[in-house]
């Protein structure tokens, strides 16, 4: 009788509980949330690049800071394994300081840059567990733009009294690779966590007192984290 019962209350519960299918062939996956670009930048010394510092070696390094902004996906399932998909951005804006020339060190000034990489994505489980962990690897392109020199580098507020006229960032290609998962929550919902790398290596130029150019090459390589929800269409 009891074995009976606790049988009947299993076939209850399944019939009840509602069926998942995960990510399948022609599904559209719209993620949202919030992600994080934590930058591990290296970089060259400040070199002269025109006029009367032509050929200087100034020396230090450039830092930049970290940011959080609102990051969305876009996936499309080619097969019930493998996707495409592209994240994009709100704007990442990020400080940067110039350190260690014993010149021109302090807040450089700031600028803005958008992200987009397009990756394709593998995902080993089978369509119908609501655990989809995955892997990808695609391409990068970093758009930079706003760049704007601090107020005390423009007044010239470092050791050389030296005003610093603009900053130019130039854009870059790079390769890029992803972990994450969804979890569905029902047919449609899910909730997603990833982890990217991005190889963005660029050049900034910063015209200094409009009488030289310097340069340094900046090699970013941040780690970006994105937690969020998504929908599947």
């Amino acid at each position: 009788m009891r074995t009976t019962l606790f049988a009947t209350s299993l076939l209850a519960l399944a019939v009840a509980a509602p069926s998942v299918q995960a990510h399948q062939a022609g599904d559209i996956i719209v993620r949202a949330g919030a992600v994080t670009v934590q930058t591990h930048e290296s970089t060259s010394g400040v070199k002269g690049d025109r006029g009367i510092l032509e050929g200087a070696n100034l020396g230090g390094k450039a830092t930049l800071n970290n940011d959080t902004q609102l990051g969305l996906n876009f996936a499309y399932m080619v097969t019930d394994h493998w996707g495409v998909e592209l994240l994009a951005a709100t704007p990442f804006k990020h400080e940067a300081n110039i350190k260690g020339t014993g010149a021109v060190d302090g807040k450089l000034g700031s600028f803005k840059h958008l992200p987009p990489t397009l990756s394709a994505v593998y995902y080993p489980l089978d369509s119908k567990s609501a655990f989809q962990p995955y892997v990808g690897a695609g391409i990068n392109y970093t758009w930079f733009f706003d760049e704007s020199v601090s107020s005390g580098a423009k007044a010239g507020n470092n050791a050389a009294g030296l005003p610093l006229k603009s900053l130019n960032i130039k854009n870059s290609w790079g390769l890029a690779a992803q972990i994450g998962a969804d979890y569905m929550l029902n047919d449609n919902l899910l909730i997603n966590g990833q982890i990217r790398y991005i190889d963005i290596d660029t050049d900034a130029y910063v015209n200094v007192a409009d009488v030289a150019r310097a340069k340094v090459n900046v090699d970013v390589k941040p780690w970006v984290y994105m937690v969020g929800l998504g929908y599947k269409f």
